[in-house]
């Protein structure tokens, strides 16, 4: 059985707010994700950076020297309408577009179409529109989703419509401490056999979701990484590659604000900020979590509506 995460961000994933605040979604190269990928003991690595794909490019041409890993092009693409990943890309996909659109495009580039967290109460999921897109598969384990619903929904659903879907399974790393914890098993070792898998809807999602401290740990990552980053560009050492987003950003802000973000970084890792950070994300996930399986049941009912409505339309 091979293994394959093809959900991982990189440093080419650009930024995210928080509030006023503006942060990095990952400082981790291409080539970090590919050396963990292998320690990990994956054969096969999908690069899905947010709207981008150089670093998965990166990541691909790095992999080359390797013989026991295959990366795989990806995008996660943020539609007008929720988050699709397309791997086996050729080019970037522009953002914001309808997500039918957007699938046509993946499509033309002989990509498979993939519905990230397509249930999360958290993040951008797709939702029941999966029932009336034209996808492969979804992921029924996200590893950035330790909450106790939008995973286990997601089996459920999988698991009323069995061989309807490719069974997914995604570490959504954007450190180096959130991947290895989940991932998609499939006959073979290659990307061409984890293609076949996919189109054959014979894979299966394995393992469990990244814990609440590790994701932590990537915040902590990303504060630590960027006062590095900060700190090399008050010194004139920071180093750009072409299209890197991160550094373009950082060479762009005033000196004064390069050393406050590095002051609030550092107050970010202490304590006992970073401890509250766990306890608020932990008792946020905890009461969604709680709200939505009350819902569980009733949700289920309107899905399998959906999709009988969706089956005699193409009858």
């Amino acid at each position: 059985m091979g293994k394959a995460d093809t959900h991982i961000h990189t440093e080419y994933s650009g930024f995210s707010y928080l509030g006023v605040m503006k942060f990095p979604e990952s400082v981790t190269t291409p080539e970090q994700q590919v050396d963990r990928a292998r320690r990990n003991g994956m054969d096969v690595l999908g690069i899905t950076d947010h709207d981008e794909t150089k670093g998965a490019f990166i990541g691909q041409k790095y992999a080359e020297r390797f013989d026991d890993i295959d990366v795989i092009v990806g995008e996660e693409v943020t539609t007008a309408d929720g988050e699709v990943i397309g791997l086996f890309l050729t080019e970037k996909i522009p953002k914001g577009l309808p997500v039918e659109e957007t699938i046509d495009i993946i499509r033309s580039q002989g990509g498979l179409v993939i519905a990230p967290h397509p249930f999360s109460f958290h993040v951008f999921g797709l939702k029941e529109q999966i029932f009336n897109l034209d996808i492969d598969g979804f992921e029924t384990i996200n590893g950035g989703h330790p909450d106790r619903y939008s995973n286990a929904f997601a089996q459920r659903v999988m698991d009323a419509y069995p061989g309807r879907w490719a069974a997914m399974s995604g570490s959504d790393a954007h450190s180096l401490y959130t991947s290895g914890f989940n991932w998609t098993e499939f006959d073979g070792n290659t990307a061409d056999d984890f293609r076949k898998a996919i189109l054959n809807k014979t894979t299966r999602a394995v393992g469990v979701p990244a814990n609440v401290f590790t994701q932590v740990q990537w915040s902590v990552d990303v504060a630590w990484g960027g006062s590095k980053l900060l700190y090399k560009s008050l010194k004139g050492k920071l180093i750009k590659r072409e299209d890197d987003r991160l550094a373009e950003k950082i060479e762009s802000i005033s000196n004064l604000k390069k050393a406050t973000g590095m002051v609030a970084a550092t107050a970010y890792i202490l304590p006992p900020i970073s401890i509250l950070a766990t306890l608020l994300s932990t008792t946020y996930l905890s009461i969604g979590a709680k709200k939505m399986l009350k819902q569980a049941d009733e949700r289920m009912r309107n899905i399998d509506a959906i999709i009988r409505e969706a089956d005699a339309k193409k009858a």
